[in-house]
């Protein structure tokens, strides 16, 4: 999903730096891989969101019952919550670029 993100937000702005005119064709396909990347983001977000509240909820009750399994388990999804925080933070950076994308394609 990296590559793909990247790559199409690459190839856009060379859309946008050469002068030539935006076919119609090309703004409804924008429209769509925006729409497609919204719904990657939103599944990512909610499913970043649960690994964050049961880490928390596995450190807090490790800490009450004083259970090295629970930490362990605690550690674990710390381990996992980091990726999808960074993976989160790429495709929402990258959004927010395609819609200024969008716009400066509409202007051609």
């Amino acid at each position: 999903m990296k590559e793909r993100i990247l790559n199409y937000v690459q190839e856009t702005d060379k859309l946008i730096n050469e002068n030539q005119k935006i076919p119609k064709e090309r703004l409804e396909y924008h429209l769509i891989q925006i729409e497609q990347f919204q719904h990657e983001r939103l599944i990512h977000l909610i499913v970043t969101a649960l690994v964050g509240i049961l880490a928390i909820l596995f450190l807090l009750f490790g800490l009450l019952m004083e259970n090295i399994g629970l930490l362990i388990a605690f550690i674990a999804l710390l381990c996992l919550f980091i990726p999808y925080i960074l993976h989160y933070y790429l495709l929402e950076n990258n959004v927010q670029k395609m819609y200024s994308q969008y716009d400066k394609l509409l202007k051609k």
